[in-house]
């Protein structure tokens, strides 16, 4: 039988690696000196562990994740696109917009991509963005069950800044931000007690959602429906080694597509990043 251990070193296990990486701009400069000449356009990857590509025991993977069949896509209308990629593990919207998670020559993740994108106008394919998380996370774990201790507000108003900083940046380039699937939906495997936890999640992970898509659309930015691609609100039985041989097929994809049911780790494994990958490239060729 599957099963997820609820315990106290959930927390940890949830944020993944307390590493913190080290991006300095010169990252970003060596990606345009690549092969000898400047690339045509960039697409510019932000945010936090799921943008960088991590997944537990190999870390992270710029190129990877999620970004390399995004880039495949912008590719196939913009041959000479490179990536460039100044996501961080652990980010929050605090620290994107602060710094202090990882190390940028501008000061922040915020600041280095503002910098970027005004070093390179006319010539942005896509930026694409995926935090929040790491906002979230820490207090659903702390025992947060209310709409009301999750600090919404808060970020609500950090995500608009990010977002319209980017917009301002790049007037018209296309910025894609990723909502959230539902790792605690894992929990439903553990027996009554942890289908509670389950089912208490799923409000919560909708209205922070709908916060996304809120501000998304006040800034002119599209949003990539990862959480509809995740099922999330699915609780249609599927083939499943339960006792009563079945689960939700929420809870079955967040098995399939992420490392929750056998690491207890949020993050996508190869399946799920190519999942996701393709929502945001299908998003973007809209």
């Amino acid at each position: 039988m599957a099963h997820v251990r609820f315990h106290t070193h959930l927390l940890a296990a949830l944020l993944g690696a307390t590493l913190v990486l080290l991006i300095p701009s010169q990252a970003v400069a060596a990606v345009a000196a690549h092969h000898g000449r400047a690339p045509s356009s960039y697409y510019l990857q932000l945010g936090d562990s799921l943008a960088a590509g991590y997944q537990p025991g190999a870390g992270t993977n710029l190129p990877g994740g999620y970004a390399d069949n995004v880039l495949a896509a912008i590719r196939e209308d913009a041959p000479g696109t490179r990536l460039v990629n100044l996501s961080c593990v652990g980010e929050s919207t605090g620290t994107m917009i602060a710094g202090g998670k990882c190390t940028y020559d501008e000061g922040s993740q915020l600041a280095a991509a503002v910098g970027f994108l005004r070093a390179h106008p006319s010539t942005i394919r896509a930026i694409t963005v995926s935090i929040g998380a790491n906002d979230i996370v820490p207090l659903a774990v702390g025992g947060c069950t209310e709409v009301g201790c999750l600090g919404l507000d808060g970020v609500s108003a950090r995500l608009t800044f990010i977002l319209a900083a980017l917009r301002d940046a790049a007037p018209g380039a296309p910025i894609v931000v990723l909502n959230l699937y539902n790792p605690a939906l894992a929990f439903w495997l553990n027996g009554p007690a942890g289908q509670g936890i389950a089912l208490a999640s799923v409000p919560l992970h909708a209205t922070v959602n709908g916060v996304i898509q809120s501000v998304a659309t006040g800034v002119g930015a599209t949003v990539a429906d990862v959480a509809s691609v995740f099922h999330s609100l699915d609780s249609t039985p599927v083939p499943f080694s339960t006792p009563s041989g079945s689960a939700p097929a929420s809870v079955a994809l967040m098995c399939a597509w992420t490392w929750m049911c056998s690491a207890l780790d949020f993050h996508a494994n190869d399946a799920g990043y190519d999942v996701i990958g393709s929502i945001v490239a299908a998003r973007l060729k809209e």
